[in-house]
């Protein structure tokens, strides 16, 4: 078969292998793993602890920056090397949701440790590998959870489940950001909260602490309710499908692996192509919210405060159109949804960079748009994928969608830096010209567009 169309289990409505209808209480437990997660990221990678260990306090800000860099780099270079196998292994015993579990308590513990990273350059290794350790172990367990949607959702309305799970990630992240920001990072009326002291970090060292408590406790549902995977008694390889349900070694799993992708390749070709280029346009979309402070403060004048508050409309607006437009997803389907917002994020990001003159006017009207656009393109992107993965295999291929992802991570960067080097070039030195970074990640989300536009959607059960 070289139609690219996945072969005939994928017909079957998604869930079907788990059992009865999945339950709404099922679907809000799921969630609300995505509403505890959002610590990770929020407070953890984003806007707390990384700011903590890039300060004065641990040495000099490019050195220490160059050091995390590095540490973030190695991190990643792991989790696209094991991704693709810890989710293979997951399927083949039937373990998904026990991996969920032990991933997600990792990266808790990992989380709560990082209370002992004093401000003192003695303690910067401490925390860089806490971090490299934990953002591996985090993205484990989102092959897990990803691969369980098919658990919680029908084929019908995978789209909305994706949806829903994704925006409740975006608000949960910007409620635990409020509680922590105005509880002990800049208390209301100068005291923090259950007397937590203003010296020695002890603001930040609470607020990882609350984070992980965070976590550990809205991941609890979905592990008590939602039942176990149930491995297929024979899975063996897609091209093989002899018994498989036993223990293998980590080598024979990548035997496997490979043999898989050469197979998947051949028969469902079409996944392979999406793969590629959501890796693509996912860098672009995760560079929308990694440069997105960074442009509103250097290239429009907002203060540290008025980015933080930029940053809660961003975040409660991406949530709500996600849950929306989950809607959508499931009556038009999914790459209608991704090929429009990407071409909304085009647009959008454009008129950043050709109106910036307009200033922080400006850069709220469509900052905001293209944050709007963003959480349906990932949500979307997950129930695309979800669609047209062979029974048996979701953690697998969500393991190569990290892979895949991870692999594509250096895009935005160099095409930020890069037009920021063109833009200098053209107007001399002593001019800002921060903005033209806009225009790089637009380069980079609209070559995504064109290579997911050739992909077929349809999936033909009959072939």
């Amino acid at each position: 078969m070289t139609d690219g169309t996945p072969t005939p289990s994928t017909s079957a409505p998604a869930g079907a292998a788990e059992g009865p209808a999945p339950k709404r209480s099922h679907v809000l437990a799921w969630g609300l793993w995505d509403w505890g997660s959002a610590s990770f990221n929020a407070v953890i990678t984003t806007f707390v602890f990384t700011v903590y260990l890039t300060s004065d306090a641990f040495g000099g800000e490019t050195a220490v920056s160059a050091q995390l860099g590095i540490a973030m780099t190695i991190a990643g270079v792991l989790v696209a090397l094991l991704a693709p196998v810890t989710g293979q292994r997951s399927d083949r015993r039937g373990r998904r949701k026990l991996w969920l579990g032990v991933n997600t308590y990792i990266v808790v513990l990992l989380s709560a440790l990082m209370f002992f990273v004093a401000p003192d350059p003695s303690y910067l290794w401490l925390g860089l590998l806490l971090l490299a350790v934990g953002t591996v172990f985090f993205e484990f367990a989102g092959v897990n959870y990803n691969a369980m949607i098919r658990q919680v959702s029908t084929r019908a309305t995978i789209g909305k489940v994706s949806g829903f799970g994704w925006g409740m990630g975006y608000v949960g992240g910007i409620v635990l950001l409020l509680f922590v920001y105005f509880g002990f990072i800049e208390p209301i009326g100068g005291s923090a909260l259950f007397g937590v002291p203003d010296t020695d970090g002890y603001p930040i060292r609470v607020t990882v602490l609350v984070s992980a408590i965070w976590f550990g406790l809205f991941a609890l549902p979905v592990l008590l309710s939602v039942p176990e995977y149930s491995s297929p008694k024979a899975v063996g390889t897609l091209e093989n499908p002899a018994p498989a349900a036993g223990r293998v070694s980590f080598a024979e799993s990548y035997r496997i692996l490979f043999r898989d992708i050469r197979t998947l390749y051949r028969e469902s070709r079409q996944t392979v192509y999406f793969l590629l280029a959501s890796a693509v346009f996912r860098d672009g979309l995760t560079g929308v919210f990694t440069f997105g402070g960074v442009l509103a403060a250097g290239s429009f004048g907002f203060s540290s405060g008025e980015v933080i508050i930029f940053a809660i409309a961003a975040n409660i607006v991406a949530g709500a159109s996600t849950i929306v437009v989950g809607l959508l997803d499931d009556r038009f389907g999914a790459k209608p949804v991704i090929v429009t917002a990407l071409v909304g994020l085009v647009i959008c990001g454009s008129a950043v960079f050709f109106l910036h003159d307009g200033g922080q006017t400006v850069f709220w009207i469509f900052g905001l748009a293209l944050c709007a656009f963003v959480g349906p393109a990932q949500s979307a992107s997950r129930s695309f994928l979800a669609r047209r993965i062979p029974e048996g295999r979701d953690g697998e291929i969500f393991g190569l969608y990290a892979t895949t992802g991870k692999a594509a991570t250096f895009l935005s960067p160099a095409m930020f830096t890069i037009f920021i080097g063109i833009g200098a070039a053209i107007a001399g030195p002593g001019v800002n010209v921060q903005y033209w970074g806009i225009l790089g990640i637009v380069l980079v989300l609209l070559v995504g567009l064109l290579l997911l536009i050739p992909v077929r959607s349809k999936v033909d059960a009959g072939r």
